[in-house]
């Protein structure tokens, strides 16, 4: 609420600011109009208007309207006319017409120049000079309507009305808004001999010019060519110095050829008012708009000059930066390619390695399945059914022993070789389809499943590793069940990033000692069975590959947790 008071505050105290300022312009154009005609050659409150909303925004346009109608006021005032409710209605009409002018105008500005400060490019002086006659049209316009409707003028006086408001608004913004927006900002100015030369050479041109003017004896001609002498210095003016310079000399001579001209001197007087006012106007609009051209045009230059500069000083030290830059990048791949000579090597020596290692092991289990066969040819030769049996259920048990320890070498193997997939997982299917495929492990009791899947959105990851992983822990839980009917409790909750597994089961449990080393390979923990020794390292080599983590917590006689964390690879 505070916020909003000072807001409203500082909004209020430039609406003053800005119709106080309208006034007082006012006054200046009507002492700087016509005797007879009482006509202005420039209305400064079209410039103060359009500079100071340009510079205030929209929120001041008020002070356009108030300030409109006291200066207008005073217009009437000073042709005689006494008020009435035609001539009320005039002013309304008026300060509307000058309040949309203004407004438009801004409008224009910002859609096409995009810029408070519309004289630094040469373009925008340009689009700044079309802006100023077409929002001027609204004001005089809209004011010559307002006199007609209202009986101030006559109809036949519309259009010459309506020209020389336009010609005067026209001007005014030309002269007073680049001066009005200049000033606003912070003076720079470097004062030294060549400027001061420059500056006398300037103020000594307009005062032989002035003197030239009191001087009666010189010719006509010389008179009337006058004003081209000027020129040349206001453009100087815009070759060398800033704007506010710029608009301050273009200011000045504006008002001295007002000046001399409305005390019927100078090289504009006419024998027609009418025609010594326009000549008057066409030589402000020209000297301005000539000279603000100038100063963007090389502005512009200079701008452009100086980042050149900047550019060519910079230009060596960014070479010399690209060059380290290139040179450690070229070290860096250097070394990467060496990497990954390395890397390179050591995958042929592991898979070589690996390969090996399949090898042999496959070797050496063809041993057993000679015993196998051995077991066979007795069982053949016996002709006790329970010894046959018993042959039987030895080969059937060397056989699942031998079968489990060659598919958990080729798990090996192909985790270490294969690319990790990325598929999408249900993970209530793959456990459901594991317990279907062991439902058969645990011949003498039932497998008793509790499982709970949090699982709302898409994850993805490798499926056949993740169902070697929880086809060796739940066919564990099963195996090492504790005399009891295996009971495995399996938890999974999945979000963007992470399925987080909980796996428990009420089994034998393992010793503390064993702990640290079950997740290396061939290592068992009991011998109270023929495992390969392979399967947890399994587990684990196969989670790392999946950039996961396994963690294992076991209580001897109570049974096993497992923890597991794999990223959504989606």
């Amino acid at each position: 609420m505070k916020g909003l008071v000072k807001v409203a505050q500082s909004t209020d105290v430039r609406i003053v600011v800005v119709a106080i300022l309208y006034y007082v312009s006012a006054q200046l154009g009507l002492w700087l109009s016509f005797p007879v005609s009482k006509a202005a050659p420039l209305w400064p409150p079209a410039g103060i208007a359009l500079a100071l909303i340009i510079l205030t925004g929209y929120r001041t346009w008020p002070a356009v309207t108030i300030g409109s109608l006291v200066a207008n006021s005073l217009v009437f005032l000073n042709l005689n006319l006494n008020f009435s409710l035609e001539l009320v209605s005039s002013l309304v009409v008026i300060a509307i017409g000058n309040t949309i002018e203004a407004l438009f105008g801004y409008y224009l500005i910002l859609k096409f120049i995009r810029t408070k400060n519309p004289f630094l490019k040469t373009i925008h002086v340009f689009i700044f000079l079309l802006v100023a006659l077409v929002m001027c049209l609204i004001g005089s316009g809209v004011g010559s309507i307002g006199l007609v409707i209202n009986g101030i003028i006559a109809q036949n006086d519309f259009l010459g009305s309506m020209s020389t408001w336009w010609i005067s608004n026209v001007v005014s913004i030309l002269i007073i808004t680049p001066f009005v927006i200049s000033w606003s900002n912070e003076f720079k100015f470097k004062w030294n001999t060549h400027a001061a030369v420059e500056w006398g050479v300037f103020i000594s041109a307009l005062l032989v010019i002035i003197l030239i003017l009191n001087f009666n004896p010189i010719s006509e001609t010389i008179q009337r060519s006058l004003p081209f002498l000027i020129v040349p210095f206001l453009l100087w003016l815009g070759f060398r110095f800033n704007l506010q310079i710029t608009a301050s000399g273009i200011l000045l001579v504006s008002f001295l050829a007002i000046f001399f001209t409305i005390k019927n001197q100078g090289p504009f007087i006419l024998e027609a008012e009418e025609s010594s006012l326009l000549l008057l106007q066409i030589f402000i609009g020209i000297i301005s708009i000539s000279s603000i051209i100038i100063y963007a045009t090389v502005h512009e230059r200079t701008v452009a000059q100086r980042a050149m500069v900047e550019f060519n000083e910079n230009l060596e030290t960014k070479v010399k930066e690209r060059t380290k830059e290139l040179h450690e990048e070229i070290q860096m791949r250097k070394k990467t390619e060496e990497k990954i000579k390395v890397s390179n090597r050591k995958l042929r020596k592991a898979n070589v390695e690996l390969d090996n290692f399949v090898y042999s092991v496959s070797h050496d289990l063809r041993a057993p399945i000679a015993s196998v066969l051995g077991l066979v040819n007795l069982a053949k030769q016996e002709e006790d059914i329970e010894m046959m049996r018993k042959y039987l259920s030895m080969v059937a048990q060397s056989a699942e022993q031998q079968d489990n320890f060659i598919k958990d070498i080729l798990d090996l193997s192909r985790n270490s070789r294969l690319e990790v997939d990325h598929e999408e997982i249900s993970f209530e299917c793959m456990i459901n389809e594991i317990f279907d495929q062991l439902k058969y492990s645990s011949k003498d009791s039932n497998v008793i499943k509790e499982i709970e899947i949090d699982q709302n959105q898409i994850f993805k990851s490798d499926q056949k590793r993740l169902k070697v992983v929880f086809n060796n822990l739940i066919s564990n839980a099963i195996r090492y069940s504790n005399g009891q009917n295996p009971h495995i409790k399996i938890s999974v909750s999945v979000d963007d990033t992470t399925a987080k597994v909980l796996i428990n089961d009420n089994g034998v449990g393992i010793a503390k000692k064993h702990l640290k080393n079950v997740f290396k390979m061939f290592y068992r923990a009991t011998e109270d069975n023929a495992g390969s020794g392979l399967g947890l390292y399994i587990v684990k080599e196969t989670v790392e590959k999946l950039r996961g983590n396994i963690m294992l917590d076991s209580e001897e006689n109570k049974g096993t947790t497992v923890s597991l964390e794999i990223p959504n690879l989606n």
